[in-house]
């Protein structure tokens, strides 16, 4: 399905849709307002009324907001591929351009990797008829990338964990390097005992596959700021010793979801072509059980040289991150240090399946961020770190517990669990993003299909577009 920004008369067919957005206050002075009346179409939000006489698609919105226009599109889209439409037209402005796309490329998006038979659409193409093009184009070249880096998002989340374990991930992200003239390191277990990434390996020491650690590294010259971004890269997560129950188990092939979306980011950023400088960190691990999986009641050494006492080994994902956020600020001194991750299903319980957890020191930049969030259409909550909380992390064995000793506040002492590792120069330029409700979903919801959803692309992709 192509999308193309057209003028408003450079386009006429028999077989084309054109598809109009309505608000419920408008819908009385519409021009076939008496056959909209007798299909009992009222407008509401995400509702559709298809004139066929007319060749077309009314989108109820509640009103003229970003948000109800993207998932107006995301709707529309869904219908025009179920129908036998060639192509569909969507009036565009410099108001709605960017919800528009995202709608269409989100809400239109399938994963069939694994699929033997698809359904054939027969919708090829999408105008955007607009008065100026020059005017729009440069926002709809931007809309597209960001839309298409989170699409690539999803697809990574999505892959198999037969196929996607460390190894692939570093083939994958190699690839990405080379599509995208971008530096690429990877380390592998011998690298990472040098590195003495003791923590990381640990946890993946009963997998058949070798834990890798990826840096990738977007160079501009001359850029205005740093920016590192750490991405948690379970590529499955059986829990380890500390095994999952059979049904929390499905689903575990989204918990790489951090590091799919730290290489969505820099590959927006890059075909952006934003003078930002961007590195991109992964620790990409398989937690599995075997003879020689690490256990409860191990101690650790970090990189930063603390010790962890163990006591649930499906407390994984922040051990591994332990190590790659030591790493990632020796190898760079960063305007900005972001780390991503599907960490805590207590952050699902503080925030809901939809919303990303914030967490960091500085209040300036939280706030940033959840303006950034805003204006891309994600869903962000700041949760606050607190002393008291931070004391049920002590260990009476080790420097550090890896999990709270009391069964509250799980979301923010793993952030504060990782705070531990953040040098003091850098508390006030760390957040950490906790994206395990808002990275994956089984229901379809806003833009979001079955899958992953490519959590935090948008938001940060906007956030680092607004750098000055």
């Amino acid at each position: 399905m192509n999308i193309k920004l057209i003028t408003n008369d450079a386009y006429d067919a028999k077989n084309n849709m054109i598809v109009e957005f309505i608000a419920t206050q408008e819908l009385n002075s519409h021009k076939y307002y008496k056959l909209l009346k007798k299909a009992a179409f009222t407008a509401k939000q995400d509702t559709l009324c298809t004139l066929y006489e007319k060749n077309l698609l009314i989108c109820g919105i509640e009103e003229r907001s970003s948000d109800n226009i993207r998932s107006a599109s995301s709707i529309a889209v869904k219908s025009l591929k179920t129908s036998n439409y060639k192509s569909a037209t969507i009036a565009v402005d410099k108001n709605n351009i960017k919800a528009v796309v995202e709608g269409i490329v989100l809400g239109g998006y399938e994963f069939n990797r694994y699929k033997t038979k698809t359904q054939k659409i027969k919708l090829k193409n999408i105008y955007l008829a607009c008065k100026d093009i020059a005017q729009l184009k440069k926002e709809f070249e931007e809309a597209i990338i960001i839309a298409d880096a989170t699409c690539y998002t999803r697809d990574i989340v999505n892959i198999a964990p037969d196929d996607l374990n460390p190894p692939s991930f570093a083939k994958l992200a190699k690839k990405l390097a080379r599509e995208n003239a971008l530096q690429c390191t990877i380390l592998g277990h011998k690298e990472l005992k040098k590195e003495r990434c003791e923590a990381m390996l640990a946890v993946g020491r009963a997998s058949c596959h070798d834990t890798k650690l990826l840096h990738l590294a977007y160079k501009p010259k001359n850029p205005k700021k740093i920016i590192s971004l750490v991405g948690k890269g379970l590529t499955y997560d059986s829990g380890g010793l500390s095994l999952k129950p059979a049904t929390s188990m499905v689903t575990m092939k989204m918990d790489k979801a951090g590091a799919c979306a730290v290489l969505g980011i820099i590959k927006a950023v890059s075909e952006l072509k934003l003078d930002i400088e961007v590195h991109a960190f992964v620790g990409a691990v398989e937690n599995m059980i075997g003879g020689n999986a690490y256990k409860p009641d191990d101690v650790l050494s970090s990189r930063k040289g603390d010790t962890i006492e163990v006591r649930n080994t499906d407390a994984e994902g922040r051990l591994v991150l332990a190590d790659v956020l030591d790493y990632a600020q020796e190898k760079v001194e960063a305007d900005y240090l972001f780390d991503f991750a599907t960490l805590t299903g207590a952050c699902m319980v503080a925030l809901g399946q939809y919303t990303t957890g914030v967490m960091g020191h500085s209040s300036k930049l939280k706030h940033d961020i959840s303006k950034a969030a805003n204006k891309a259409g994600e869903l962000t909550a700041s949760l606050p770190f607190n002393k008291h909380l931070k004391k049920q992390l002590k260990s009476e064995i080790a420097d550090i517990c890896n999990i709270s000793n009391k069964p509250y506040g799980g979301a923010i002492t793993a952030g504060l669990f990782l705070d531990n590792f953040i040098k003091e120069e850098n508390k006030n330029r760390w957040l950490h993003f906790d994206i395990a409700g808002s990275a994956y979903t089984e229901t379809a919801w806003d833009v979001n299909v079955h899958g992953g959803t490519g959590a935090g692309v948008r938001f940060m992709s906007e956030f680092l577009k607004s750098i000055k």
